[in-house]
């Protein structure tokens, strides 16, 4: 298997982990309210968009032979712009949809923190 391919199934995992986690929270606090359901799963949703995007972002640009340097600026493009749709969907979700900042705040908090522990568990398990 090539590196890069290795490199995409390895993503499709850590989005697939994420999307699972903020399905299965969001879920849980529907039990609670279907208000803090959604707002959790808006929250998801502001922190696991922005990893597609970026993701597709970056194998986008990881076509043709890299220009020295180029890596690096698209990388740094790419996490501004992940930042970027973050605020965007966050005051989205807070401000125009009245979203519940708690179940919110918890879900965009536990995709980021999946985003983080996954590479490792999956590193250690293959």
């Amino acid at each position: 298997m090539s590196v890069s391919l290795y490199r995409v199934k390895f993503a499709r995992t850590v989005l697939l982990l994420q999307l699972v986690t903020f399905v299965i929270i969001g879920a849980l606090f529907a039990l609670k309210d279907l208000t803090w359901g959604l707002s959790a799963l808006a929250g998801g949703l502001a922190a696991w968009l922005p990893n597609i995007v970026f993701m597709i972002f970056a194998w986008r640009h990881q076509a043709g032979d890299p220009v020295k340097g180029r890596i690096a600026w698209s990388f740094l493009l790419g996490e501004v712009l992940k930042v970027l749709a973050t605020i965007l969907l966050l005051i989205l979700a807070l401000a125009v949809f009245g979203a519940v900042f708690e179940p919110l705040g918890l879900t965009w908090l536990s995709v980021l923190i999946v985003q983080i522990v996954a590479p490792a568990v999956i590193n250690n398990k293959g």
